[in-house]
């Protein structure tokens, strides 16, 4: 506890981009850049090394990176990918008003520099990635919020590699979220307030007397803080530790935010209302770094398994928690992408091209700036088809509609 509290008044500099500071030498960037290299063409791939290299400071440092890790790390064969859904795929879909009023709100999650159009037809794949997933997995719910981490995978990874990746994530680490009810949703926030009160005792008992609950952490965990930063390179950094770490790591992280502000809000008046107010509006100036470095630390000093009891919820019961060590031990044993690739043509496979180079947005830079030839020819589409309507929403006041906290009490 000493430690932890040492190093956040010491973690006054921030590094790779996340604020004023001093950035990583390029000579630690390029080593880290062959050390992930030597990983993905290991056989079997080094899934331990792309773990700790997506944990670690500056994450995995590029979308390039991304689209060849971030599949490894959920092991996913990106020869063999779900084709893209069909538009039956929202025919009589009990979700889809829902999902389409949500995916219209989100705007502000894709890039400010984003043509009006292109942004469209994302929007339309993302419709049709969560309709899929939905419809693939009956035993899944929707929640608000789902959007926020589908978008997120749409924009470094494309439209197959989104449904691949998202399929794994709803089945694994966001699973206790798409329950029917919203309870184990409940008993993993329950999570945050052992933490506290493991590391500074003062600040957990000043928030019980505030009766100021877990609720304002809420949109944190469920969409893997997507919906709360506003500078999309820092939820990138996030997704790469979370999708290399245990399910309940982003309550971990939430944990150290809290004692990170920790100061404000003790001058805070000791008022559920006022608490709730300061802590429900995350800063974007955070240090991103020293805060994954310390959700570390914490998950190793109190995992899961330790404050189980505490936090009200029964170690087994969790599906995310069960479950998770077998999906680690499931990702151990993957080929690097060139003896996959070697394997697809063997078979002499007629969806070969359905594979990376289909798949996954080029190197070059990001997706909306590709000039894709099928963006434009999607874009024309959907203009002709639905005429400037599309493009005349108005954001709603709130991001959210009322029934996710409706489901709270």
């Amino acid at each position: 506890m000493k430690r932890l509290k040492k190093k956040k008044q010491n973690g006054g500099v921030e590094v790779n981009g996340n604020g004023p500071g001093i950035r990583e030498p390029d000579c630690g960037r390029k080593q880290k850049l062959t050390v992930i290299h030597q990983a993905l063409i290991r056989d079997p791939v080094d899934i331990e090394t792309l773990r700790r290299a997506a944990a670690s400071k500056g994450g995995l440092l590029t979308d390039e990176l991304r689209r060849k890790v971030w599949p490894k790390l959920l092991n996913i064969n990106v020869y063999d990918l779900p084709h893209k859904p069909g538009r039956d795929v929202r025919e009589n879909h009990k979700d889809y008003n829902q999902v389409l009023l949500d995916v219209r709100r989100s705007m502000k999650r894709f890039p400010k520099g984003m043509p009006a159009t292109e942004r469209a037809v994302l929007q339309e794949h993302l419709i049709d990635i969560i309709l899929e997933v939905l419809k693939r997995n009956p035993q899944l719910h929707y929640y608000q919020g789902y959007h926020d981490v589908a978008v997120t995978l749409l924009l470094v990874v494309g439209k197959r590699m989104a449904l691949a990746m998202l399929d794994t994530l709803s089945n694994y680490h966001l699973r206790d979220f798409m329950d029917p009810t919203m309870d184990s949703t409940k008993h993993i926030l329950n999570y945050l307030m052992p933490i506290l009160e493991q590391v500074d005792l003062e600040l957990h008992d000043f928030m019980i007397r505030a009766e100021v609950g877990t609720i304002f952490a809420l949109s944190w965990l469920i969409t893997w803080y997507g919906h709360v930063l506003s500078e999309f390179k820092h939820t990138l950094r996030l997704y790469d530790f979370f999708l290399g770490s245990h399910p309940l790591m982003p309550i971990y992280l939430a944990a150290t935010i809290v004692l990170h502000r920790e100061k404000e809000v003790k001058q805070t008046e000791c008022d559920m209302a006022m608490v709730h107010h300061l802590l429900s509006r995350i800063p974007q100036d955070l240090p991103y770094e020293l805060l994954i470095g310390q959700a570390q630390e914490l998950f190793d000093l109190y995992p899961p398994a330790l404050l189980a009891k505490r936090a009200a919820l029964q170690y087994r019961k969790s599906l995310s928690i069960s479950t998770f060590q077998a999906f680690q031990l499931s990702t151990l044993h993957q080929r690097p992408d060139s003896v996959l690739q070697r394997l697809t043509k063997a078979q002499g496979s007629s969806t070969s091209r359905h594979g990376l180079d289909a798949a996954l947005p080029g190197d070059a830079g990001p997706l909306w700036q590709k000039g894709n030839r099928m963006v434009k020819v999607a874009v024309w589409g959907l203009s002709a088809t639905l005429g400037a309507a599309v493009f005349a929403v108005v954001q709603t006041a709130m991001d959210w509609g009322p029934e996710v906290l409706l489901q709270l009490f």
